[in-house]
């Protein structure tokens, strides 16, 4: 016994930690033991090219992810989407002690480095690598092995009901997104906790507990005017045209819409005799000449919400600023739902409270809530309105969706311990 608690922690942290039981003892002790065994699988992981549209890429991993799962005694299903254009989802289903409580695992296979990215390869620098996806989310699916195979080492893996879904798009979903997400929804509808795996923040060398995201909407605006000779610009007959309209509504959004968790951003904007966003919305053309009134004028952006509540005011907000369109132009608004929004509700809270009562028995510091505002949209939200849910799980990195993504090894160790207990508590509570 003394063994496993000289062993209990890698990071600093005070004399072994008395609130844990023998089986939590031996839990942390096997994630410290099976280390240089997580950092090789996450190697493996980030080897194998996975961006979004590589399909088979994101196959593979997806097999990778299976075999060890199976491996915990996982019933591993691919259910693949190619109604959607992108690989598909792996789900994997624990039974456990019956009439306890359900949790929901989740994690994405995919990266947003593509197959002809020259960022491929993982590099270690003692505690730290290198690699696509190396933190986001190989990384945290790695933290979820090493839990799972410490809760299996002492005993408790048995008893918990598990289920864990891996999405192959979660950083560019498939169309249609209701059936993208339709298998994530169903398992939602069916856990009573939801856990994500994605990467832990870290401020100011703090751990934080995540338990909101804010949402992902996208927005098109398209304006036209009369065209005529540039000398008759503002004049009754020819009114503004539709660049200085457009320009004025997108200032208008900038002096009405700001409050407080939210944010709007116009990412791509054209105008001029003719005027079009491509279908990817990544690329803009348009023709006209400095003499000529422009006829037309399109931009395209994104506005991100902590509630949908919030969602549905905000949109309602621009709608009615676009509809005060002036004389001698027509301006229309169109809204494309990305992410919902995950609220920071009570019962989030509730589970932020006992990830912190895990923390304090391992001797590691308090996570405060972190500001929503700091982080992305994620797949959580969309079972945030079925089940209560913590995000975070998942390693600590910086340069995440850069060629600087560098993923911080050592908090395999703590984030693994905390997943390992935190999953072994819930997952013997009645539902």
């Amino acid at each position: 016994m003394l063994a496993l608690a000289l062993l209990l922690l890698a990071a600093p942290a005070a004399d072994p930690a008395p609130q844990l039981s023998a089986a939590e003892m031996r839990m942390a002790a096997t994630v410290d033991r099976e280390y240089e065994r997580s950092v090789a699988l996450l190697q493996r992981l980030v080897d194998q090219n996975s961006g979004t549209t590589n399909l088979p890429g994101v196959a593979k991993v997806g097999e990778m992810m299976a075999a060890e799962l199976r491996d915990l005694g996982f019933t591993v299903t691919w259910k693949p989407l190619p109604q959607t254009e992108r690989a598909g989802h792996l789900i994997a289903v624990h039974a456990g002690r019956p009439g306890t409580r359900r949790l929901l695992l989740i994690g994405h296979l995919d990266t947003v480095f593509e197959a002809d990215s020259p960022f491929q390869r993982f590099v270690r620098k003692s505690e730290e690598a290198s690699g696509p996806g190396a933190g986001d989310d190989k990384g945290g699916m790695v933290v979820m092995l090493a839990a799972l195979r410490a809760m299996r080492d002492a005993g408790t893996l048995d008893r918990t009901n598990i289920e864990i879904v891996l999405t192959g798009d979660e950083e560019d979903s498939g169309e249609p997104v209701a059936l993208a997400r339709a298998d994530l929804i169903a398992a939602g509808k069916r856990a009573d906790v939801a856990l994500d795996f994605e990467g832990l923040a870290v401020e100011d060398g703090r751990d934080m507990g995540s338990i909101a995201r804010r949402s992902a909407n996208d927005w098109t605006l398209t304006v036209t005017g009369k065209s005529g000779h540039s000398s008759r610009i503002f004049s009754p007959a020819f009114g503004d045209g539709a660049i200085n309209e457009a320009a004025r509504i997108l200032a208008a959004f900038r002096t009405e819409l700001p409050e407080p968790d939210l944010t709007f951003n116009t990412g791509v904007l054209a105008g001029g005799a003719t005027a079009a966003i491509d279908p990817s919305g990544a690329k803009a053309s348009a023709q006209g000449k400095s003499n000529i009134i422009p006829a037309q004028a399109i931009a395209s952006g994104d506005f991100r919400t902590l509630s949908e509540e919030q969602t549905r005011r905000v949109r309602g907000k621009m709608e009615a600023i676009v509809a005060r369109h002036l004389p001698g132009t027509d301006a229309r608004i169109a809204f494309k739902p990305g992410y919902p929004a995950m609220a920071p509700t009570a019962g989030n809270r509730a589970l932020l409270d006992r990830l912190n009562a895990v923390n304090r028995d391992l001797g590691l510091a308090e996570m405060p809530p972190l500001d929503p505002l700091k982080r992305g949209a994620g797949d959580i939200s969309w079972v945030a309105a079925d089940v209560d849910g913590l995000v975070g799980l998942g390693t600590a990195s910086r340069g995440d969706h850069t060629p600087d993504e560098v993923v911080d090894l050592s908090t395999i160790r703590r984030q693994g311990k905390r997943a390992a207990i935190l999953m072994s508590r819930l997952g013997v509570e009645r539902r």
